[in-house]
């Protein structure tokens, strides 16, 4: 899998966030089936926002990068999101894009025009099918907005850059054209072939991304190789914000990044709530829906610690438990199997946490069988990057109390059972009445 990184100028916002647990969530639903996954995502670490940014700052193109790489995998690990196999950086890769570019070159497919160099877009016979765009609209549609200068050095309109002339003072590198910089689009062409081949299983990205950026990769790859690039190709939906269902932006005042969200919530809340919708569904980010998912993400804890607080009284031996597992996971599989339907597999998890409580307040329980309940819980909320844990707490001051508390009920003195039960509260401590008596949890 390639799938196309930020550009590190900033923290990543919920948008680049909800990309990245999309296609993290894919990945381990391909380890969990069995695969082992090859997973490459890059790092766009020049550009003109780099470089304008460092310019703001006062530093150089690479500090910001470093600064920003190492807030990415910060922010990325606290939201549960495995590192790629490998996290190449544009910059790392300059002389195999300029290889790329003469090879372009060489077959025809691209142009030199004072220090820049130009794609022939129209001379790729399948150019716009990714995107099923007209490559006549195309032409009308760059024709009003590319610039007076631009239009001039281009063949074509709808040509696009390979190579970037530096300005002066601006970051650059040695080419067979001139002291410059690559273009956007040809950083992953190189990127993803140098490491997966020249054809691979899986490209995703933001929906955003579809035109023109894996439009021109597909063009570049393929007149170089020949070959097919991708076999398939996954775009993520939007995130909009607040009630309004706005679309995130600066201008709007909506713009949110994972790096100020996590302070304020759990990040694993956060990680569930994006993890648990369709990867090709926009997602709406405001607090109902982020409180849904504490809500149900607490659910499934809580089921899990029923099933932790049973373990001790468990049985040897095992009972029916088993054929009904067989059954939550075959049917939690189709509904992953079917475009990676998260909500279906979702709802599957939330019914084996239903028939997990009901098994918890039995009276005879197996130990074997609360043990693979447990696993079996973890196993398949682990795809959504949800790790389930059993606390260690001090047991016994708090279990003096609960006994206190549970001889004042059968006194029938309420008033002391509901003043240590809300002095346990404010300690963060929650007592649970259960048929097979009262539990406690942290809050």
């Amino acid at each position: 899998m390639y799938v196309c990184g930020p550009t590190v100028y900033n923290y990543i916002h919920i948008g680049n966030a909800r990309s990245a647990i999309a296609f993290d969530t894919i990945r381990r639903y391909f380890e969990f089936s069995g695969y082992e996954v090859n997973y490459v995502s890059n790092f766009t670490d020049v550009d003109d926002k780099m470089i304008k940014a460092a310019d703001e700052q006062g530093i150089t193109v690479a500090q910001l990068a470093d600064k920003f790489i190492a807030a990415f995998m910060e922010d990325t690990k606290s939201v549960n999101i495995e590192p790629a196999t490998t996290h190449p950086r544009a910059t790392e890769n300059i002389p195999e894009i300029i290889e790329f570019i003469k090879d372009l070159i060489d077959k025809d497919f691209a142009y030199e025009a004072d220090g820049d160099v130009y794609y022939r877009t129209r001379k790729f016979d399948n150019y716009g099918q990714l995107s099923d765009q007209s490559i006549d609209d195309l032409e009308v549609g760059a024709s009003q907005h590319v610039n007076a200068h631009e239009f001039d050095k281009k063949e074509d309109p709808i040509d696009f850059a390979l190579w970037k002339a530096a300005k002066p003072d601006e970051i650059n590198w040695d080419s067979p054209w001139g002291k410059g910089r690559p273009g956007w689009h040809i950083e992953c062409s190189v990127m993803s072939t140098k490491y997966l081949g020249d054809t691979f299983d899986v490209h995703g990205g933001g929906q955003d991304l579809e035109f023109p950026h894996h439009e021109n990769e597909i063009a570049q790859t393929e007149a170089r190789t020949g070959k097919k690039f991708a076999n398939y190709w996954m775009h993520n939906g939007f995130v909009t914000v607040g009630d309004e269902n706005e679309k995130m932006s600066k201008s709007l005042g909506n713009f949110v990044t994972v790096h100020d969200i996590i302070k304020n919530i759990d990040p694993q809340v956060l990680r569930f709530f994006m993890a648990t919708t369709q990867y090709r569904h926009p997602i709406q980010y405001n607090s109902l829906n982020i409180q849904d998912a504490q809500n149900n993400l607490a659910h499934i804890q809580t089921a899990f610690e029923n099933l932790d607080y049973r373990l001790k009284d468990g049985l040897d031996g095992n009972d029916e438990v088993k054929n009904d597992i067989k059954n939550f996971i075959d049917r939690y599989q189709a509904a992953m199997d079917d475009d990676f339907n998260v909500q279906n597999g979702i709802a599957v998890v939330y019914e084996l946490v239903k028939y997990s409580n009901v098994y918890s307040e039995r009276k005879v329980v197996k130990k074997a069988s609360i043990e693979l309940l447990q696993t079996t819980i973890q196993r398949l909320v682990a795809v959504f990057g949800i790790k389930l844990s059993i606390e260690a707490l001090d047991d016994d001051e708090i279990m003096k109390l609960i006994a206190q508390r549970d001889q004042a009920r059968v006194d029938k003195d309420f008033a002391l059972s509901d003043k240590i039960r809300d002095a346990l509260k404010a300690d963060g401590i929650i007592i649970e009445d259960t048929p097979n008596g009262t539990r406690y949890r942290k809050e």
